[in-house]
């Protein structure tokens, strides 16, 4: 159905405490719309939507959604939930958080989305703080939480929208993006993918949503992602480190925290030395990609390249939870094989003594799906533990276990340990970390506890 904005004064969200679903509801805050929602438990993100005049309750009820002129679901929501079915009998029209956000994108002339298996909250972030401090005033929704906007969404006054594009149930493929940007493309989200082809062939239709003005930014170094833009007939830029591209990094070196500088080479002109504030290899394709963005949308590199030596990160992705009796604590939200690696590639540039990792796997279908991959990618840390997987959206089936992980890992012949609660992990490493070690906490779901719990009770 052909669905206008405009018409709905009463917008609910089910599941409005998300990360994703709350910055949308924002937006619409901002446009005017009445909006009320739900959640299963309260936070921070729906404290401060109450604070600027949503109605919010916990948990979901039936009676909520009456009278609401529109309603928007979440992908954890499922149709047996008392709100969708009370909205289906009342006959208000429902729609999704992705169809919602595409619906929002349509509006503005220059919408940025940015796919990718890894690194779109930090590309996202990158792009909008450059033209949010070079004067372009952008509406920005981002996975994660930066410091530089003030939270996970910012609402502009002008034609430049950001936001990242999420593959996972062909989301993506709703959105209007005048540049798709292509990080990279991994097997993931295999609940819903049969295989590599079949993500493949999604990132492709998303890279022919551009409409022939706009442009098509991807990663030469990918594979995956040159095959899916192979024959595309749209205006393609790309960038990388090791292939010869449009946008390149060369001469690369990084300082005692593991932050890269290195020198940009745009079709073959020195664009100058860049530094980067936060650490990894991988965080120079993402500057690179945010630089290919803005330069597209008239922004001076030399002023890009200041904002990207400013930017400190987002809210879990490699952040320094504080020091306690000389052990650093840093959290990190990988949670798939190929991020956990370039996490502990960065880690092993941070001063350290030993590196101990703390994993909780997310998702059953993904455990299963990428068991070995994940063994694997431990390889970098001195010690690791892994605690049960975080269900998210999935009921356990008893198709795999965290125990099955921590046997692969120990057969690599790896100081690999299994401990199920929060509280036994905390006090293990107050028991068994020394001056200089490096704790990192791994995963999506709410593993970033183990360490806040570890800084907090040490402090005593």
């Amino acid at each position: 159905m052909e669905i206008d904005l405009e018409k709905f004064k009463r917008i609910h969200f089910i599941g409005i405490g998300g990360i994703s679903m709350s910055g949308l509801a924002h937006i619409l805050l901002e446009e005017g719309h009445t909006i009320t929602g739900s959640d299963i438990k309260n936070s921070h993100l729906i404290e401060r939507l109450e604070k600027e005049g949503a109605k919010i309750n916990i948990p979901h009820m039936a009676e909520s959604v009456i009278g609401a002129d529109l309603v928007v679901y979440t992908a954890a929501i499922h149709d047996d939930n008392v709100e969708y079915q009370k909205a289906k009998e009342l006959g208000i029209p429902i729609i999704d958080r992705a169809t919602l956000l595409g619906l929002i994108m349509k509006k503005y002339k220059f919408g940025v989305a940015v796919a990718g298996s890894h690194g779109k909250t930090t590309t996202t972030s990158l792009i909008s703080v450059i033209l949010d401090r070079t004067g372009y005033d952008p509406t920005v929704l981002v996975g994660g939480e930066i410091d530089a906007i003030g939270g996970n969404v910012r609402v502009g006054k002008s034609e430049y929208f950001v936001t990242e594009a999420c593959e996972y149930t062909d989301s993506f493929l709703k959105f209007y993006p005048y540049i798709a940007v292509i990080l990279n493309v991994d097997s993931d989200h295999l609940d819903y993918f049969k295989n590599i082809d079949n993500i493949k062939q999604s990132f492709r239709q998303f890279a022919n949503l551009v409409p022939p003005d706009g442009f098509v930014v991807a990663c030469k170094d990918d594979a995956n992602t040159m095959h899916v833009i192979k024959g595309l007939e749209k205006n393609i830029v790309t960038y990388g480190i090791n292939e010869e591209s449009d946008w390149q990094a060369k001469d690369i070196t990084y300082d005692e925290k593991g932050c890269a500088g290195f020198n940009v080479y745009y079709r073959g002109k020195f664009m100058g030395h860049f530094k980067l504030s936060i650490p990894g290899k991988h965080n120079i394709y993402n500057a690179l990609a945010s630089l290919a963005v803005t330069y597209l949308l008239g922004v001076d590199t030399e002023k890009a390249k200041e904002y990207i030596k400013e930017f400190k990160g987002t809210h879990r992705r490699f952040e320094v939870k504080g020091v306690v009796e000389g052990v650093t604590v840093v959290d990190d939200y990988a949670h798939h094989p190929a991020e956990i690696h370039a996490t502990l590639e960065a880690a092993k540039n941070y001063p350290h003594k030993r590196i101990i990792a703390i994993f909780q796997p997310h998702t059953y279908s993904r455990t299963k799906a990428l068991l070995f991959d994940f063994a694997e990618s431990f390889d970098a840390a001195d010690k690791i533990i892994i605690t049960d997987i975080y269900a998210a959206r999935e009921k356990d089936t008893g198709i795999v276990s965290s125990k099955d992980l921590v046997d692969l890992i120990f057969k690599r012949g790896k100081d690999v340990l299994y401990i199920k609660d929060f509280d036994s992990i905390v006090e293990y490493l107050k028991e068994n970390t020394e001056e200089g070690d490096l704790v990192l906490t791994i995963g999506a779901g709410n593993i970033y506890e183990v360490g806040e719990k570890f800084l907090e009770e040490n402090k005593k």
